[in-house]
């Protein structure tokens, strides 16, 4: 079989990628061993929003009523199951329009024009590899345990742990502390690095640590877990914390120490692809060093999110059809949907330290907004971050609607927008988003 371009993995960065290059005119065969929609639909991103917002509700009624309703996580596990269940009928459909052809099966690189999936041959001009990527196990003994987990795990489980640890204090682990805290677990949170979130600004990440203290979380930083054992039906996780050793209990353990890229068993080696510290190595247009094959997405670890995948087929495609695009994949906004919601873009003021840069950094609380008051959500903080000719270069958010805040400030961003500029910009009041703009107030 014959087409313009072969993709390898129907996640974010396969399927996006292949409807892309259908609109355009282009045939594609795309290849998926298990269900479409990747990690983010069937594992990530999608089933833990669903979590995120049945927290929110059962959080929104405990303010109302005073008391915090009777939760049956049961019911919340399959509620988050039917959405994964619609939404990835939606991208099937989507696989099924004229131009793709979608086939279920383990696909492996012959050279550069060729890949075999069930002992067929499938052709084309060029080649995507977007198999995405799978949670990062560390060294510790015992990790091998019954009740120790990945998010894969957890999601699948229909009983609330009444002790839940995690491991990593992450984006995966920040948001399974968040929600598991509010559905009424004791959650301990162990993390090796000084503060949690470590690519986020440290005024962000302390932030979100404090507020999620306050609700009841355990964080133990500066912490690298050494074994798990069994304990008499529960699970004891122990660890050194700045030279001292110390331990805890929890009916399950999430490991949430990062990803891995999928690069194995994909016949790399034989057309001598690069990598680098196990990830697909690619310039600017997503190019590999072989000619006509490309690797987008967390296989390639540029960027380890959906939509940088999403946008990475995009600027892929692009460069197959010999079209010029403004794609900025420099500005990349990222996300934490927890309680309190944290998001960011651009340079962190340590970043701009580092790199001697003169900068200006404007922090605005959002106490005084009126909607952040009849929202109950005054506690966050804008961080907005300028190079002294006023150009935006960093935007970091803790605080109701910061992914929506964010979101702006890359839109600003992608268009070398001033803060001279954004103070020009009318917004809608009462939003929370007004903030935005009063942080450049002159």
């Amino acid at each position: 079989m014959k087409s313009d371009i072969i993709i390898i993995g129907a996640g974010p960065g396969g399927y996006h990628t292949a409807a892309y290059a259908a609109r355009h005119g282009l045939s594609v065969t795309i290849f998926e061993k298990d269900n479409v929609g990747g990690t983010c639909l069937n594992c990530g991103c999608i089933p833990t929003k669903a979590l995120c917002h049945d927290a929110e509700s059962i959080e929104a009624a405990t303010r109302i009523c005073g008391n915090k309703p009777a939760v049956d996580f049961a019911k919340i596990s399959e509620r988050q199951r039917e959405v994964v269940s619609k939404l990835r009928q939606g991208v099937e459909t989507m696989m099924a329009q004229p131009g793709i052809t979608l086939v279920k099966g383990d696909a492996v690189l012959k050279d550069q024009h060729t890949v075999t999936a069930d002992g067929v041959e499938y052709s084309a001009d060029n080649i995507i590899i977007a198999t995405g990527s799978r949670p990062k196990m560390p060294p510790i003994k015992g990790i091998d345990l019954s009740g120790v987990m990945t998010s894969t795990e957890l999601l699948a489980a229909d009983t609330l742990p009444k002790k839940l640890c995690i491991v990593g204090a992450g984006v995966i682990g920040l948001e399974f502390a968040s929600v598991f805290n509010t559905f009424g677990s004791e959650v301990t949170v162990i993390e090796y690095m000084k503060e949690c979130l470590p690519p986020y600004d440290q005024d962000i990440s302390k932030r979100v640590r404090k507020a999620m203290e306050k609700r009841g979380i355990k964080f133990i930083m500066q912490a690298g877990v050494n074994t798990i054992d069994n304990n008499g039906g529960e699970l004891k996780v122990s660890y050194e914390c700045k030279g001292k050793a110390g331990e805890t209990c929890a009916d399950a353990v999430l490991i949430a120490t990062g990803r891995a890229a999928n690069t194995e068993g994909i016949g790399l080696d034989g057309l001598d692809i690069a990598t680098e510290r196990g990830c697909i190595v690619v310039d600017d247009n997503m190019q590999t060093n072989v000619d006509n094959v490309y690797a987008v997405g967390d296989v390639n670890g540029r960027c380890m999110l959906a939509h940088a995948a999403i946008m990475q087929g995009m600027r892929c495609v692009n460069r197959i059809l010999g079209r010029a695009d403004e794609i900025r994949l420099d500005v990349m906004p990222s996300a934490v949907f927890s309680n309190p919601e944290a998001a960011a873009v651009g340079l962190t003021e340590a970043q701009c330290r580092e790199a001697g840069m003169e900068y200006t950094a404007r922090k605005t609380p959002f106490r005084a907004n009126g909607r952040a008051v009849a929202d109950e959500a005054d506690g966050g903080l804008i961080k907005l971050i300028t190079k002294n000719d006023g150009t935006i270069i960093g935007c970091h958010v803790c605080g109701s609607h910061a992914a929506d805040i964010v979101q702006e400030a890359s839109a600003l961003m992608s268009l070398g927008c001033t803060a001279g500029r954004l103070h020009d910009i009318t917004h809608i009041h009462p939003t929370i988003a007004e903030l935005l703009r009063d942080s450049v107030e002159n």
